[in-house]
């Protein structure tokens, strides 16, 4: 069994100096992503899963009726803001699917998987599979890399120092303490993902598919909130919505957090080799299949840096090779429990928050604080 290297937030914050690792930090390790590449192949684990992924269609599929059922039977009660919270997590579960379609996980081929990924996102979810690719395929190709990575870009939460030194007067009052703000913020981020659709379908410039993306936005809005407003009374049709948004915020920030935040941040001119620069700035989730199912396979996400087109079922036993190559090559191999990374990620936006310090605080207040 390899060794497993958590990583945990320091006990005391001091002084805000963030470092960005690069090759000094992380030596190339010579052909570990051939080498591991190679051992997966031969065990088969690139191969499609279809009979899974049926089975999991067809229980987000059930969900979805007995929600619609419970909807009905219901009537003006504000128990349906029960029902409001299921289809919270049903619209997530939908996104972990579209999330799989579009890295080419579900169907054969490349084709099939963006039309299976469009319809479950925009026409499903209502969000935009062509705005989700550009951003995550940056991400995939240089994951917390500094100027490439859109995922640690400003977007109300500060992932860098330098980023939360730069912030407004208004913005520093949530940047200073963004960690403990983090998953209340979540509660907005199921409209903030709307709201990117719409800004990048209605964008100037060339976006893929960009009408029968609108179409199918349209299309799903359109069904989805002509019942709720044509059978609930107004006040509880906006309850109702804005509940289903919170839970398919938090649902959805709490699955994607995890999996880098707190972890090394790399220099923007680094030179890392592939594995490297995957394995060491990602985070595994512990749990098994009860993690996968709540996560849609995010909590390994080591391996699914490695090899994004690898079917859910198959990241556990990819998981077991990747660790003993990490322990072969002296790589540290990330993996907590999910309560853990949560705290992990409070800290680090936290100590990134002190960067937004106010310039009225008073130097020795601050210093006895940070003591």
């Amino acid at each position: 069994m390899a060794t497993i290297t958590t990583v945990a937030p320091e006990g005391r914050l001091g002084a805000v100096r963030q470092t960005y690792a690069g090759a000094e930090t992380f030596p190339p390790v010579a052909r570990a992503y051939t080498e591991v590449s190679q051992v997966v192949r031969e065990t088969g684990l690139l191969q499609r899963a279809r009979w899974f992924y049926a089975l999991v269609g067809g229980a987000i599929a059930l969900a979805f009726g007995g929600a619609v059922t419970g909807f009905i039977l219901l009537g003006d009660t504000w128990y349906q803001l029960l029902i409001a919270g299921a289809l919270g997590v049903i619209f997530t579960q939908v996104a972990f699917l579209a999330h799989e379609a579009a890295h080419r996980q579900i169907l054969e081929s490349g084709p099939a998987n963006d039309r299976l990924g469009r319809i479950l996102a925009a026409g499903v979810v209502g969000i935009s599979l062509s705005w989700w690719n550009n951003k995550h395929n940056r991400h995939h190709a240089n994951p917390n890399r500094v100027g490439k990575d859109p995922d640690i870009e400003i977007d109300t939460i500060s992932f860098l120092e330098a980023d939360a030194a730069s912030a407004g007067r208004l913005r520093a009052l949530v940047t200073r303490k963004q960690g403990w703000l983090f998953f209340p913020l979540l509660t907005l981020e199921g409209a903030n993902l709307h709201a990117h659709a719409f800004r990048h379908l209605f964008s100037r410039g060339e976006v893929k598919d960009r009408w029968v993306e609108l179409a199918l936005i349209a299309l799903r809005f359109s069904l989805y909130l002509t019942p709720i407003f044509l059978f609930l009374p107004i006040g509880m049709a906006f309850a109702f919505l804005g509940v289903q948004l919170a839970v398919f915020g938090v649902y959805m920030g709490a699955s994607f957090a995890p999996n880098h935040k707190g972890m090394p941040i790399i220099a923007a001119d680094a030179k890392l080799d592939f594995f490297s620069k995957q394995v060491r700035t990602s985070r595994n989730i512990r749990g098994g299949w009860w993690a996968t199912a709540l996560m849609g396979g995010l909590n390994y996400q080591v391996e699914h840096h490695l090899f994004p087109s690898m079917a859910r079922p198959y990241l556990a036993k990819a998981r077991e090779i990747v660790m003993e190559q990490c322990r072969t090559r002296g790589v540290p191999y990330t993996e907590t429990s999910l309560v853990q990374s949560y705290g992990i990620v409070i800290a680090y936006l936290n100590r990134v928050g002190l960067a937004a310090r106010d310039p009225f605080d008073c130097p020795m207040v601050n210093r006895f604080r940070s003591a």
